[in-house]
C-alpha cells in the first residue's frame, strides 16, 4: 500500500517488506565463563552501568539479544540511504556527570542544539488570515514574548514568571535524580546501622524542601494536579497552553485533565545540554551514536559487550544468591551480581526463577501500569515539509522552525483530551497529537542530499484495539495514512514527498525493543510508580528480594527518558554491596 501517490510504505514485521539495514555491533571482548558483574541488555542505562562498574574495577560483561547495541537509543538505516533514530529521537535528560565521567565527547559524541526548539502552526481556516499564525519558542525570552503576544499580551507578560517558577522546581528535584531513593525496606526492617545509613538518603529530599521554601504548596499542586489546572492559573491562550501541555502527556496514556500529569511535564523540562538548562538537541549520526560513545567508554576500560546473546534466565544458587546467567544458546556465565536493564516485568516474571521471589512482590510487578499511547512513525522524504504557517525558502534549505519539535493538532488542550478519549474507547485518535521532528535539518549525515528523515511521535493509540481488531498491516497503514492526512493539512505536499515509512505501534515497540505495552518508560511515570514506589514500594533502591539481582533500567528510579541516571545510580549501589560481600 502506498503512503502517498508514490514510494514505499511498510509497517514493521510484514513479511512482504525488505529487511532493514542496521548498524550491527561487533562484539567487544571474548566471552569468558565468569565475570564480576553481568548486565542484561545493552540499552543506554545498561551501558552506563557497565561503564561505571568497569571504571571502578568491576569486571563487567553486557549481553544484548538484538544485533545492535542501544536498546531504544539506536540508529537504523531502515530505508536505503536514510538513517533513523528509530525509537528515542531527542537528547536532553542525560545527566551532566555522565558526559564528564565517561568522557563521551572524547569517545565521539557530537550534539546539535536546537534554537528555536518548539513550533506550533495553526490551521485557522476561514479566519481571513492569509498566512495562518504559529507559535515559535526558543531561548530568546523577548522573542518568545513577541510570539505569545499574537495570542495574548497577558500571557506574554506571564511567561517569564512561569519559566522561572518551573525552573526553580526543576532545580529542587534535580538532586533526587542522582541518588537512590530512601531505602524504605532498610529503614523498616534493617539493623540499627542500616536504619541510620538509610536516613542519610533523606538529604536530597530535605534539600528540595529548602529550595522550594514557602512556595512548597504551589509546587505540590504542579506534581499532583491536572496540567490544565496548573496552566489555567498562568495563561489564557489555548495555543500556548496546548503547546506546553504536550510535554505533560507525551509518552503517557494520560489526558491534560488527568491528575498528576504535571510531573511528566517537569520530567521533560528538567534536562539540559552543554550547560543550557532545558535545552534539547539531536545527536550527530542519530541516537545510536550516543550508545556507541557510551560503549566505547566502557570497552576502553575493559568491559565486554556482546550482541545477539540473549539471556534466557538468571541463575540462583541453592543458598538463594544470584550466581550468573544462562544464555539462550545454553552457555552459562557465572557472576557475583546481575544487573538487568530489561523491564521489571521481563526481569522478574520471565528471567528470574519464580520460587526465589515472594508472591506479593511478583503480584505487584505483574500489576504495574504499562499502558502506552505511542505509535512512532519514521518517514523518509525527498524535500522539507512546507508549512502554510511558515512557507519554505525558495532554495528549499532548512529554516529555523524546521529544527524544532513541531506540534500538530495542538492548537487547543481540548483536542488533546479528545484524542485521549478515543484511545480509552479502544480507537486510534481521530486527530492524533503529533510531534514532528526533522533531525536532518541540522545533521546532513542522516539523509541523501536534498532529502530528509522525519520522526513522528504520535498518540493516542491503544495497545488493544476495540472490536477484536489487531494491529495488522492494514490497521498500521490506516492509522499512518490518517496521521499523514493531518500533516498534509498543515503542510500541503507532504504526502507527495514520502519515499518510505516505518510504523511502530505499541505491540511493535514491545516486540522489537522490549518495552512492555510499548511504554517508553517501562512503566507509567505516575506518582504511585515513582521514587519510593519505583518499580514497587520497598524495592526502589535498585535491589530486589533476590540477593545479587539489581534493576538498572527505566523501570527503576528515576524513570524513563534517555537519562542514564538509573544505570549510574545502580552501579554505585552494586559497587557498595560488592565491597561488603
Amino acid at each position: 500500500m502506498a503512503a502517498s501517490g508514490r514510494g514505499l510504505s511498510r509497517g514493521i514485521g510484514a513479511s512482504s517488506c525488505p529487511a532493514w539495514r542496521g548498524a550491527h555491533w561487533e562484539a567487544r571482548g571474548r566471552l569468558k565463563p565468569e565475570y564480576d558483574a553481568v548486565v542484561i541488555g545493552a540499552g543506554h542505562n545498561g551501558l552506563v552501568a557497565a561503564a561505571y562498574l568497569q571504571r571502578l574495577g568491576v569486571n563487567t560483561a553486557v549481553f544484548e539479544r538484538r544485533p545492535m547495541i542501544g536498546g531504544a537509543a539506536v540508529t537504523e538505516e531502515i530505508i536505503p540511504g536514510f538513517k533513523f533514530s528509530r525509537a528515542s529521537y531527542l537528547l536532553s535528560l542525560l545527566r551532566p556527570q555522565i558526559y564528564t565521567d565517561l568522557e563521551l565527547k572524547k569517545h565521539g559524541l557530537r550534539l546539535h542544539l536546537r534554537n528555536p526548539y518548539s513550533f506550533t502552526p495553526m490551521l485557522e481556516e476561514g479566519t481571513g488570515n492569509k498566512v495562518p499564525r504559529s507559535l515559535l519558542l526558543g531561548t530568546d525570552m523577548a522573542e518568545n514574548q513577541k510570539q505569545i503576544a499574537q495570542f495574548s499580551r497577558r500571557d506574554a507578560q506571564a511567561f517569564p514568571k512561569y519559566e522561572a517558577f518551573m525552573n526553580r522546581l526543576a532545580l529542587a528535584i534535580d538532586p533526587l535524580l542522582d541518588a537512590a531513593p530512601v531505602d524504605a525496606e532498610a529503614f523498616q526492617r534493617g539493623s540499627l546501622l542500616q536504619r541510620l545509613k538509610s536516613l542519610s538518603t533523606l538529604k536530597p529530599l530535605l534539600q528540595a524542601g529548602r529550595v522550594l521554601g514557602a512556595q512548597l504548596p504551589q509546587y505540590y499542586q504542579v506534581l499532583t494536579a491536572p496540567i490544565t489546572k496548573v496552566l489555567d492559573q498562568w495563561f489564557e491562550s489555548e495555543p500556548l497552553k496546548a503547546t506546553l501541555a504536550t510535554d505533560a502527556v507525551i509518552g503517557a496514556m494520560t489526558s491534560p485533565h488527568t491528575p498528576g500529569s504535571g510531573y511528566v511535564l517537569l520530567h521533560h523540562v528538567m534536562g539540559g545540554l552543554e550547560g543550557m538548562q532545558g535545552a534539547w538537541g539531536y545527536v550527530q549520526g542519530g541516537m545510536g551514536a550516543l550508545s556507541d560513545a557510551i560503549t566505547s567508554s566502557a570497552t576502553a576500560h575493559g568491559a565486554s559487550v556482546f550482541t545477539e546473546k540473549a539471556v534466557a534466565k538468571v541463575q540462583v544458587s541453592s543458598e538463594g544468591c544470584v550466581q550468573g546467567v544462562v544464555l539462550q544458546d545454553g552457555s552459562e556465565v557465572r557472576s557475583k551480581v546481575v544487573l538487568s536493564n530489561a523491564s521489571p516485568q521481563v526481569t522478574f516474571l520471565k528471567l528470574t526463577p519464580q520460587e526465589w521471589l515472594p508472591e506479593e512482590f511478583v503480584d505487584r510487578i505483574s500489576r504495574l501500569d504499562t499502558q502506552s499511547p505511542v505509535t512512532k512513525i519514521n518517514v523518509a522524504v525527498d524535500r522539507l515539509p512546507d508549512f502554510l504557517a511558515a512557507p519554505n525558502a525558495p532554495g528549499g534549505q532548512p529554516l529555523p522552525h524546521h529544527q524544532c519539535s513541531i506540534h500538530l493538532n495542538c492548537e487547543d488542550t481540548l483536542l488533546l483530551h479528545r484524542a485521549f478519549e478515543d484511545a480509552m474507547d479502544g480507537l486510534p485518535s481521530h486527530r492524533p497529537m503529533i510531534e514532528l521532528c526533522i533531525p536532518s535539518s541540522l545533521d546532513s549525515t542522516l539523509a541523501p542530499p536534498g532529502c530528509h528523515v522525519v520522526s513522528l511521535f504520535t498518540q493516542y493509540t491503544p495497545y488493544t484495539l476495540a472490536g477484536g481488531k489487531v494491529w495488522d498491516e492494514q490497521e498500521r497503514n490506516a492509522y499512518a495514512d490518517k496521521v499523514f492526512d493531518c500533516i498534509e493539512a498543515y503542510a500541503p505536499g507532504f504526502k507527495g514527498s514520502v519515499v518510505g515509512r516505518d510504523i511502530l505501534t505499541p505491540p511493535d515497540l514491545e516486540r522489537i525493543f522490549g518495552l512492555p505495552g510499548g511504554n517508553i518508560f517501562h512503566c507509567a511515570m505516575t506518582l504511585d510508580q515513582l521514587y519510593f514506589a519505583r518499580p514497587v514500594p520497598l524495592h526502589s533502591s535498585y535491589r530486589c528480594p533476590l540477593r545479587g539481582l539489581y534493576l538498572c533500567g527505566s523501570g527503576a528510579h528515576p524513570g524513563g527518558g534517555v537519562m542514564g541516571a538509573a544505570g549510574r545510580n545502580a552501579a554505585h549501589v552494586v559497587f557498595r554491596d560488592l565491597k561488603s560481600m
